[in-house]
């Protein structure tokens, strides 16, 4: 039997450094596939579509509401064809209703201890209009390693070098973010891999480069710690969203490869400010996650945030503009005040207002979110501050002898020869 796994293109923002890294949760959901099932995966951001393959079934695997209505596409020509689609994945679980006009069966949840069912339903002819394990969650003991061996890997590459790998050690999160889906899709209790898990998969990938895609790592300090210290030996060189700032926290973390850190920054306080010197003073780089339009911003906040963000040595910045996805208190707030005017989900991309924000008209919001790109990359483009990141983590991998020539002498690609003379 042959499964076809797609993982849907989606329109990449304007203006912005454009590169591809190999999606995760579809080979998480791969590994979860019964052994006697051929599964054949297409990445349709940097594949064509291949609609006349000879498979007998179809899975569509969709991460982000921009992604949807080309999921419901791609599933509408190959139900034309005759063949049997179901979806899966986070936006599926945001779109639920809407998705199944467009497929066959839809996979709500978390799919380790469930697919065994669903292929049997297939094979039967009685495969079932929706499957729904939200409120069923799988023991993390038995989350095994993905199934890497399904990308083609010569695609993930940005101008000659070698995008990360991604890699998760926790689901949930005990914390519930005002735009954030998170509480909804696993619930609020913070579930790490048992570290011998962690290191099981740690083993299998060859990248030395991750990024750690856990909602957050400060959630259980001692669990953090022993990730860390158990990540020493691997010499990865590694991202991730936030990590706490307790000194022996950030030491170990420097010790285990950290490169830098997703840090979200809300305002222009001094513990921002220290925060950002702190990870510094560790060696791990810092990029600012900063959400634009909310009800406490004016137009003058956002400009001050944008100077601020210029006087503390942020390595990289990310501007987004707060979309209100489904299952959120954002959205949930937006659609009884009736703010919302905007629900094409093409452009729930985070860098489109689709909303009425409170101190500001949606026009002025976008022009903000412009400005905003504009003011801080005006000495340096995203691609140089990078690059500069880049080399950074090069020289770590010269020194600890994880360097691969192959994919790492910079100054002949394409990448390396754009801005290496502007930052030598």
């Amino acid at each position: 039997m042959k499964f076809q796994l797609i993982f849907p293109k989606w329109r990449k923002l304007e203006g912005q450094t454009t590169f591809n890294l190999p999606p995760h949760g579809a080979i998480v959901f791969a590994a979860t596939i019964p052994e006697d099932v051929e599964v054949e995966f297409i990445d349709e951001n940097l594949e064509e579509m291949r609609f006349d393959d000879d498979v007998d079934f179809v899975g569509i695997s969709m991460l982000l509401t921009t992604q949807i209505k080309r999921g419901w596409a791609i599933a509408d020509e190959y139900r034309k064809r005759g063949k049997k689609v179901i979806f899966g994945g986070i936006s599926t679980m945001l779109h639920a209703e809407e998705t199944m006009e467009h497929a066959d069966s839809v996979f709500l949840g978390e799919a380790e201890g469930h697919m065994e069912q669903v292929f049997k339903d297939f094979k039967k002819g009685e495969l079932k209009k929706v499957y729904n394990h939200m409120n069923d969650l799988p023991s993390i003991e038995i989350v095994g390693p993905a199934r890497r061996e399904l990308y083609n890997r010569d695609l993930y590459y940005h101008k000659g070098v070698q995008m990360v790998d991604l890699f998760h050690a926790s689901r949930g999160c005990k914390y519930s973010c005002y735009p954030c889906a998170v509480s909804y899709l696993g619930g609020r209790n913070f579930r790490p891999r048992p570290i011998d898990k962690v290191i099981e998969e740690l083993d299998t990938i060859d990248n030395n480069r991750l990024f750690i895609v856990d909602n957050s790592l400060a959630q259980d300090t001692e669990w953090e710690k022993e990730l860390f210290r158990e990540m020493i030996p691997f010499k990865k060189k590694w991202c991730s969203h936030t990590i706490e700032d307790k000194p022996e926290v950030l030491d170990l973390a420097a010790q285990a490869g950290a490169w830098y850190v997703y840090q979200a920054v809300f305002d222009t306080s001094d513990y921002i400010k220290n925060r950002v010197k702190q990870y510094h003073d560790y060696g791990i780089g810092v990029e600012g996650t900063i959400l634009l339009g909310l009800d406490n911003q004016t137009e003058d906040d956002i400009k001050r945030l944008v100077d601020f963000l210029l006087e503390i040595d942020l390595d990289l910045a990310e501007f987004t503009v707060l979309a209100p996805f489904p299952h959120t208190k954002a959205y949930n707030d937006l659609v009884k005040q009736n703010r919302i005017f905007n629900k094409n989900w093409d452009d729930y991309n985070a860098g489109q207002v689709v909303y009425h924000p409170k101190h500001m008209s949606a026009e002025r919001l976008q022009e903000l979110y412009q400005y905003a790109w504009d003011t801080f990359y005006k000495d340096e483009t995203q691609e140089e501050k990078m690059f500069k990141l880049l080399k950074k983590v090069v020289s770590r991998e010269v020194e600890d002898g994880t360097f691969r020539k192959r994919r790492q002498d910079l100054s002949k690609t394409s990448f390396g020869k754009n801005v290496k003379h502007k930052i030598a």
